[in-house]
């Protein structure tokens, strides 16, 4: 019976540890956001690729988490479906501008980086 206690509280740890470890969605939003008003403003390679190194870890956080409107949806419905295509498109781009910037071509990977804006306006307007 000790054993069985044991294996129920250990199991039930790593469950709680493994949830615990992803941000909610309104934190990993925020991170995103933070950064890309650090990236834009930086002309600096080393802190621009480090902010987006910040918002793709958001991005790929966040495909963890429900939008609110959506939360009793179940996750292969469409609207998480479509939840998770906008932060792929997100993730995209990021991976895009961290090319650019990683071979010097600063002007480029500002410029992509300036699109996340519309990304961002078309899913707040779907999700939020």
């Amino acid at each position: 019976m000790r054993k069985q206690m044991m294996a129920i509280a250990t199991v039930a740890l790593l469950g709680w540890s493994a949830h615990s470890l992803a941000a909610d969605l309104e934190t990993d939003m925020d991170t995103l956001s933070d950064n890309y008003s650090k990236i834009l403003k930086t002309d600096d390679k080393a802190e621009f690729l480090q902010g987006l190194g910040k918002m793709r870890e958001a991005a790929e956080d966040a495909k963890k988490s429900k939008p609110p409107k959506f939360a009793s949806k179940p996750d292969n419905s469409p609207e998480i479906q479509d939840f998770h295509k906008g932060l792929d498109t997100l993730i995209g781009q990021i991976d895009k501008a961290s090319g650019y910037a990683k071979s010097g071509n600063m002007d480029e990977a500002k410029k992509e980086a300036e699109g996340f804006k519309a990304t961002r306006n078309a899913n707040h307007k779907k999700f939020k």
